[in-house]
């Protein structure tokens, strides 16, 4: 399927409308030839060995370190059963263990299924059956092993390989972190179920090869909730996310080789950081400036010391610097590009950060299913506001008829926004039918509503599915709705995503009490803590006799949607 719609592309022998204002430095028509991932771990090993990899927290490790305990890691698994084909979850923050365990069970053909640390225990638990893993690798902190631990026995999952905080901290924090964090540490059981990772990196590295077909082998699982219902998992394979690196190289040809420093403090389980901050920056031989968690003194700190030329981030992340109040006593002049992506980004939030940095403020536009990236504001030549740019080299989109789902739509004119390319996913994770639909007429369908101008550049007015976008992150209503509905009182509800200045989305729940039921806000808020993640809860609860419905009895988001898309519009008014 990959491959197919990667060579339409190619062979389209009419101009498309955006190659009117392409930049001149790039080139659409760029061929991508298939090859497995971990080529880019070997490439940066061989050209920048001696060159910083990763500094975290003042940790400074090379790519020759790095593509040691890869190599090291990938052995390890081996020997602890670990085979071609499996499954092998990742529950980890940013920290260096994130980046070597992802290209280790690459190398043996293993596939990566990411976890967000912060997800509740029954959306784990989901994602682990689901997708079958058997290993997953997290830290020796309290908060991510509790989690991992309380699955073996219940899921399919046989056995965790422990990661040391400590381990990866610079002097004296490594000696000190066991001392003074020593209550956020993990009690680690002694079991045959616990791989602590100092054991399964003492080998000497001579992994077993594995042959990969890049095109046919899955990388990564990333689960998303796609068009409609629960999270799945978007096979992305070698060559798509292989691909959507080189793309991005492509778009970025003023980037120097060996010399770029990343800020990485976007997640890398979240599929914008793990191409944009990880699979590009290996690329391209930089040095990741790695934050486990984003901080907002902890990031201007961070900026102004270690000096990143490169920060791909979401547009809360650049709101919150914008607005810090002593923003204009830091020195961010290092930075000289920035791509913002996972939601759309306020106008005025662009223009203070530029006016701040000096650097190029870009939006850029993409879907789990495709690697994310598709689209993006050219850093050079016409950045048009309000729109998510032009097609990655080698994409092409097309605008199709909303009913039928199929007919291309007028230049200028509505419709969904259709994919195609190299970095388009391989389907759903054991979901045949969802991914017919999802790939109608070998097209990706993304959900989204929008249209062309008149130079082929892409606006997004509306999404068709109800996925809310909070800070970056995917909120799926219906996981929200469940939760919800588990408590005793609840009638019914309904979870739609508000406007919010600072996040994009935000979470509001709207609930109808059984009868002769008592519950506040604050009590349901205190029953949903162990059943949401922090991202999903809602940020407002409103209880009404009735919600509406549509004329067969379902339970209906557009009347509220309108409710509050309009009570946004009149707060804004009356703040002018």
């Amino acid at each position: 399927m990959t491959q197919m719609m990667g060579a339409e592309v190619q062979a389209d022998a009419i101009d498309p409308v955006w190659l009117k204002r392409y930049p001149a430095d790039v080139d659409w028509r760029q061929a991508f030839p298939p090859a497995p991932l971990t080529s880019l771990m070997d490439h940066a090993v061989a050209t920048y060995g001696n060159r910083p990899a990763v500094d975290f927290l003042g940790k400074i490790m090379t790519y020759e370190q790095i593509g040691r305990l890869v190599a090291q890691a990938a052995k390890g698994l081996q020997q602890i059963g670990v085979k071609q084909g499996d499954r092998v979850g990742l529950f980890l923050p940013n920290t260096p263990y994130s980046i070597i365990y992802y290209y280790a069970a690459l190398t043996i053909g293993a596939t990566i299924v990411n976890f967000n640390p912060l997800y509740a225990p029954r959306e784990i638990e989901h994602q682990v059956n689901d997708s079958g893993i058997r290993v997953m690798v997290t830290l020796d902190l309290a908060v991510v092993y509790d989690k991992a631990q309380a699955l073996l026995g219940k899921t399919c999952l046989e056995r965790i390989v422990v990661c040391p905080m400590a381990g990866v901290l610079p002097f004296p924090k490594n000696l000190l972190f066991p001392l003074v964090k020593s209550k956020e540490i993990g009690r680690i059981e002694k079991s045959a179920r616990i791989v602590h990772h100092k054991g399964l990196v003492r080998n000497d590295g001579r992994f077993a090869p594995v042959p990969i077909d890049p095109e046919a082998t899955v990388a990564v699982l990333q689960y998303t909730g796609g068009t409609t219902g629960l999270p799945k998992g978007a096979m992305l394979t070698h060559a798509n996310l292989l691909a959507n690196a080189r793309q991005l190289e492509a778009w970025f040809p003023a980037g120097r080789p060996g010399e770029e420093r990343t800020m990485v403090v976007l997640p890398l389980f979240h599929v914008f950081a793990m191409t944009v901050c990880m699979n590009y920056s290996i690329l391209a031989g930089a040095c990741m400036i790695m934050l486990p968690r984003f901080d907002l003194d902890q990031v201007l700190d961070t900026l102004a010391k270690k000096k990143p030329s490169l920060f791909p981030g979401v547009p809360t992340m650049y709101t919150a610097i914008a607005n810090h109040p002593k923003i204009r006593e830091v020195d961010l002049s290092s930075i000289n590009y920035c791509l913002s992506g996972g939601a759309p980004l306020p106008l005025e939030v662009k223009h203070i950060f530029e006016k701040l940095t000096g650097c190029t403020l870009v939006e850029g536009y993409g879907l789990t299913e495709t690697s994310p990236v598709t689209h993006c504001n050219p850093f050079t030549g016409v950045s048009k506001e309000g729109s998510i740019g032009l097609p990655m080299p080698g994409t092409t989109i097309e605008i199709v008829d909303l009913e039928d789902g199929q007919t291309l739509m007028p230049q200028g004119e509505r419709g969904e926004i259709c994919i195609r390319g190299p970095q388009v996913m391989a389907g759903y994770w054991n979901k045949p039918e969802e991914t017919a639909r999802a790939m109608s007429g070998g097209r990706l369908h993304t959900g989204d509503v929008g249209y062309l101008d008149e130079d082929g550049y892409a606006f997004i007015v509306d999404r068709i599915k109800d996925l809310i976008i909070a800070g970056g992150y995917n909120v799926y209503p219906r996981m929200v709705e469940e939760a919800i509905y588990l408590h005793d009182s609840v009638e019914e509800c309904t979870v739609i995503g508000i406007p919010d200045e600072y996040r994009g989305q935000t979470v509001k729940a709207f609930v109808k009490l059984r009868e002769g039921a008592i519950l506040t806000a604050a009590e349901l808020t205190a029953f949903l803590k162990e059943r949401l993640s922090p991202i999903e809860m809602p940020k407002q609860i409103e209880f009404r006799d009735a919600l509406p419905k549509t004329l067969i009895g379902k339970l209906s988001k557009k009347e509220l949607v309108q409710e509050e898309t309009e009570k946004y519009k009149a707060r804004r008014e009356a703040g002018k």
